[in-house]
């Protein structure tokens, strides 16, 4: 299949990824880490599954602190099409700040917005996806691709599908978004048939978000197009933009609207969010053990789960069950996959006790 014309990829780079601790750190998020041992990073992964539809039309938006790791990381994208975020101010910032530099320097831009550290198995099924969720945005909705979920899961947040959208084959409205509910609520909800994961990735017209956010943050849509059209004031608009999600700033009240659209999709999708999420990725599915890493660094005698040697020494598990180890030159994590979201704990612990060198 050829590129999408005027299709812009974004891909917002952001976030420690605290759950994966001690692997992933502020100075090195999970993004920027070979996360399914294949040779290649989250971050790599993305671009590569992106460049179908979008050729060199691919912009990150990261911190300032990976800005380097992340031109080094891809070579393919060029350094201006990397910018650099002066501090975290969550997506919407990041992803606005995008759409308004495009809307600027192609007028007639589709820009669709897929986090760096996502993995999506079925490469196929993803664009075509986002083929139609670009068909929809063109005219004019916002778009977002609507994971079918697997489980009852309370960790992620979910999609209300409506009617079936007039003129757009396997697209329909939204009718709400719903933060991560209980796992009882998300068991009805996938009882309905009606609901879907939200992976966070929308597909709309640069002028439409912008417009959007004016509608309810005029504001914060006024800074972002002031910004774009002199970039010499990033440092003195940046820090007094809002701290919010594009979720609530726009997606939540937009869909209350009636102007948001789901394309349904069935493409197998992780967010890697914990370790327990990346060994059940990994295959440690309790038949046995599961190396991230180099295996000849582990040894296992009657254990199962995760073990990552990062560091430079053998690490050893017997008779322990579901277990996960991560050894790191300079900390060592033992705990459960049954414990693994906790594990966000142990930085907020280090935070608080000024062994921020360690997060």
């Amino acid at each position: 299949m050829t590129s999408i014309d005027h299709f812009w990829a974004v891909i917002p780079a952001g976030g420690a990824g605290t759950r994966l601790w001690p692997l992933s750190r502020s100075s090195a998020p999970k993004f920027l880490h070979d996360l399914r041992g294949h040779g290649r990073t989250l971050l790599q992964e993305t671009r590569d599954r992106l460049a179908p539809l979008a050729d060199d039309r691919i912009m990150v938006v990261t911190g300032e602190a990976h800005r380097e790791a992340v031109v080094d990381q891809l070579p393919e994208v060029a350094a201006g099409s990397v910018v650099a975020e002066p501090s975290p101010r969550d997506s919407m910032a990041a992803i606005g700040l995008a759409a308004a530099l495009l809307e600027r320097s192609d007028p007639d831009a589709v820009m669709g917005s897929f986090a760096a550290d996502h993995v999506i198995a079925d490469a196929a099924a993803f664009e075509e996806a986002v083929r139609r969720a670009v068909a929809v945005a063109r005219d004019d909705w916002l778009a977002t691709l609507g994971i079918a979920p697997t489980f009852p899961s309370s960790a992620f947040g979910y999609i209300h599908v409506g009617d079936p959208l007039p003129g757009h084959e396997g697209a329909a409205g939204v009718r709400e978004f719903v933060e991560k509910p209980s796992a009882a609520t998300a068991e009805g909800y996938l009882a309905t048939g009606r609901y879907r994961w939200n992976a966070g990735m929308f597909v709309v017209r640069p002028r439409v978000l912008l417009d959007l956010l004016g509608e309810w943050h005029p504001g914060f849509a006024a800074d972002l197009r002031a910004i774009a059209a002199d970039p010499d004031r990033l440092p003195e608009l940046w820090p007094g933009l809002p701290r919010i999600a594009l979720d609530h700033a726009v997606a939540e009240p937009a869909a209350d609207a009636g102007r948001v659209a789901v394309v349904p999709s069935s493409f197998p999708w992780e967010d890697i969010g914990d370790f327990d999420a990346l060994a059940a990725l990994l295959g440690a599915d309790g038949t046995g053990g599961t190396v991230l890493g180099d295996a000849a660094q582990v040894l296992t005698v009657e254990s199962t789960g995760l073990v990552v040697p990062a560091g430079q020494r053998v690490v050893a598990v017997v008779g322990l069950d579901d277990v996960v180890v991560v050894d790191t030159p300079d900390a060592l994590l033992v705990t459960t996959r049954a414990r693994a979201q906790d594990v966000k704990q142990v930085v907020a612990a280090l935070k608080e006790s000024g062994r921020t060198h360690l997060t």
